[in-house]
C-alpha cells in the first residue's frame, strides 16, 4: 500500500516520462523529415528524380548506357597503372562538372548538366 502512495505522489510527467519521450522523439523526427522534404523540393533534386510515380512513363526512355563515360573496375590490382587510369577518368569527369555553371539561369538544363546526347560542355567565362 506504501508503494501505491509514493507513485501517486510524483508529478504527472515523472509519471509518464517514457511516453514523453515518444512524443519528443516522434516530434523531432517530424521536424527533420519536414526540413529534409522542404530541401528536396526547393533544391530541385525533386525534378530529377524518375522514380517518382508521375515519371513511370519515361523510365523506359533514360539512357541506361553512356559511352562517353569509362567506368573504373573495382576489382584488380593496384599499381602505379591502375592509380593513372584512375586518375585519368576522375580528371576527365572532375573537368565536366567544373566546366558547368551553377549560377547561370537554368542549372539543370539537360544540355547543361550532360544528361541530353546532344549535350555540349559549355565554354568557361
Amino acid at each position: 500500500m506504501g508503494e501505491e502512495t509514493k507513485l501517486d505522489e510524483l508529478p504527472f510527467w515523472s509519471r509518464h516520462r517514457y511516453l514523453l519521450l515518444i512524443a519528443i522523439s516522434m516530434a523531432i523526427a517530424t521536424v527533420l523529415v519536414g526540413i529534409s522534404m522542404n530541401l528536396y523540393v526547393s533544391s530541385g533534386a525533386s525534378q530529377l528524380d524518375l522514380s517518382r510515380p508521375g515519371y513511370s512513363a519515361v523510365q523506359d526512355k533514360v539512357v541506361k548506357s553512356d559511352s562517353n563515360f569509362d567506368n573504373f573496375d573495382a576489382n584488380g590490382p593496384i599499381d602505379k597503372a591502375t592509380v593513372d587510369q584512375f586518375s585519368d577518368l576522375y580528371q576527365k569527369q572532375s573537368d565536366k562538372a567544373q566546366a558547368v555553371d551553377a549560377f547561370n539561369g537554368d542549372p539543370l538544363n539537360p544540355l547543361i548538366i550532360g544528361l541530353s546526347e546532344d549535350a555540349e560542355l559549355p565554354s568557361q567565362q
